[in-house]
């Protein structure tokens, strides 16, 4: 069970928009904080489904929220559903950037560039 301090510094919003699931992030996504994710994520990657990650409003991710999305993508490849980000800025794309990870996902620059591109494609 996640603190309630902890469930306060990150949030996950789930919402179904346009034949797609859109998980907002906010706050901070760390290890402490991951399992929330790690939740909507597993019910979220079911065959043919599009989920888009929302970070626009993720101020901070570490390594655990990292290792969280690769090994999601790996199990939407698995599942036959597909894995993109969205809103990637700041600190987090630094991180994301460095390490190489935002050659793996499909990247748009918000929700509705997203959802007007085809499954799957980049921006």
């Amino acid at each position: 069970m996640v603190p309630e301090a902890e469930r306060e510094r990150f949030t996950v919003a789930v919402e179904a928009v346009d034949g797609a699931v859109v998980l907002a992030l906010a706050g901070e996504l760390d290890h402490d904080t991951a399992q929330p994710l790690r939740d909507a994520l597993d019910a979220a990657l079911t065959p043919g489904r599009r989920v888009l990650v929302d970070l626009a409003a993720l101020g901070f991710c570490d390594s655990t929220g990292l290792n969280v999305l690769l090994n999601s993508r790996l199990a939407a490849q698995e599942a036959g559903a597909v894995l993109e980000l969205v809103g990637l800025h700041g600190p987090v794309a630094r991180m994301f950037r460095i390490t190489g990870a935002d050659g793996v996902f499909p990247i748009h620059s918000d929700v509705g560039q997203a959802l007007r591109t085809t499954r799957g494609g980049g921006a």
